[in-house]
């Protein structure tokens, strides 16, 4: 799976394939920050994803650029939904 995929399965993958996902160099920010900062983030690093941290600095997944474009299109966007709410809704 290359980084840009989206990782909308990771319940059905093996701690061990997740593991190495996570090991995969990329910029890591942290889950709270909103779709706004994400993008510009992306933007300016030149990437087309990010790699996603809780609070204590683990990766817990990762979101492109493709996914935060579809989901700031949705009718139900504001400025504040966060990455997390993003990959929650991806994952239903």
């Amino acid at each position: 799976m290359t980084p840009v995929q989206a990782r909308r399965h990771e319940a059905d993958r093996s701690p061990t394939a997740l593991a190495d996902d996570m090991a995969a160099s990329g910029p890591r920010v942290r889950d709270d920050m909103t779709v706004e900062v994400a993008l510009s983030v992306m933007a300016g690093a030149r990437v087309e994803y990010l790699l996603l941290c809780d609070g204590d600095d683990q990766c817990t997944g990762s979101v492109s650029r493709t996914e935060l474009a579809v989901h700031r299109g949705s009718a139900t966007y504001t400025d504040r939904i966060r990455l997390r709410d993003v990959v929650l809704a991806l994952s239903h």
